[in-house]
């Protein structure tokens, strides 16, 4: 059985689509959905690979309205913690 899990990660990486997290406690799976949190905005991510040092490559499901803005700028500015919470 799946459990709920909330944890405070670092963005080592990032696009409109996506993010390299890194920091990452929790044990995560390719294909697990998460729910990222930046200020008051959240998206579902699904993962899309792990490995063993605690990062993680996240790409927004379809559906979702991008949370990191990669529009003027290019980024600059954006934090680089994030909060994350899923199931694992």
């Amino acid at each position: 059985m799946a459990r709920a899990f909330a944890e405070i990660v670092r963005v080592g990486n990032v696009s409109n689509r996506g993010a390299v997290l890194t920091g990452i406690r929790s044990k995560l799976q390719a294909g697990d959905v998460l729910d990222v949190q930046l200020g008051a905005s959240r998206s579902q991510f699904r993962i899309v690979w792990t490995n063993p040092s605690g990062e993680a490559g996240i790409q927004a499901l379809a559906f979702e309205v991008p949370i990191f803005d990669m529009g003027v700028g290019l980024g600059i500015g954006l934090p680089k913690v994030f909060a994350m919470v899923g199931t694992g």
